[in-house]
């Protein structure tokens, strides 16, 4: 119980201290979608509904969850990280172990991050990990200025468009899950993207069609993509948002 309650405190607290505050360029919105721990559907499914509307995602992955059948999905394979990285995708980082930020030293934090780092320049030298997400979505305010060092940014789960000035060691992101979510509230964040000229960032987990608490089926995944073609909004990965917005 303590626990928690410290991950609530420490997420709430890493809202407020911006590690690396950057202002946005004027009206230039974007979105980027955004799979955590990569089931091996998002990595199938979901990449390819991306390729098919010229766009590409950014999966953050741990890498002991590789292969690994858990209670929702089988986690993708090193095949098909590799698969995603030649094909254009970004790669992003979780902690090796996918423990939380909060729960982490400064010297356990630094470890989890060269053995995930090690993982996967394992099975392709090039695969670099400039972007990390916070497991579970708990943000650490202990942590942030750490991996501000380490990475150009870090996603969290709190809901919103990135608009105006952004702390890059906590970008917002909304949940592209049917658990939370129809089409309508999706139209909403696009919207509100287009009037403010902001970079929105979905997230989500498996894409089935009976999909887990975590995930989407892939007709919600397509009307994302949809929204975002017929709004002319690019899809991008957040490596090349980054770069759009000069971070």
């Amino acid at each position: 119980m303590w626990s928690a309650l410290q991950g609530r405190v420490s997420n709430r607290l890493a809202r407020h201290f911006h590690a690396a505050p950057h202002r946005l360029p004027a009206h230039a919105p974007m979105v980027s979608f955004t799979f955590d721990d990569a089931p091996d559907s998002a990595a199938g499914e979901g990449a390819s509904l991306l390729e098919e509307h010229g766009g590409r995602g950014t999966f953050y992955l741990a890498g002991s969850l590789v292969d690994l059948r858990g209670d929702h999905w089988h986690g993708l394979s090193n095949d098909a990280i590799v698969r995603l990285h030649r094909g254009g995708h970004e790669i992003g980082c979780h902690t090796f172990s996918h423990l939380r930020a909060v729960d982490l030293d400064q010297t356990t934090m630094a470890l989890e991050i060269e053995q995930n780092r090690n993982y996967f320049r394992g099975l392709d030298s090039s695969i670099r990990l400039e972007n990390f997400a916070y497991p579970y979505g708990l943000a650490s305010v202990w942590r942030k200025p750490q991996l501000a060092k380490s990475f150009r940014s870090a996603r969290g789960i709190l809901p919103g468009v990135n608009r105006d000035v952004i702390d890059l060691q906590f970008l917002r992101a909304s949940p592209l899950v049917n658990y939370e979510i129809d089409q309508s509230g999706v139209d909403r964040y696009f919207d509100e993207a287009v009037a403010s000229g902001g970079w929105l960032i979905f997230y989500s987990h498996d894409v089935v069609d009976a999909p887990s608490p975590y995930g989407c089926t892939p007709a919600l995944l397509r009307h994302a993509l949809k929204a975002a073609e017929t709004r002319g909004m690019p899809i991008v990965t957040v490596a090349e948002a980054l770069r759009r917005i000069g971070a």
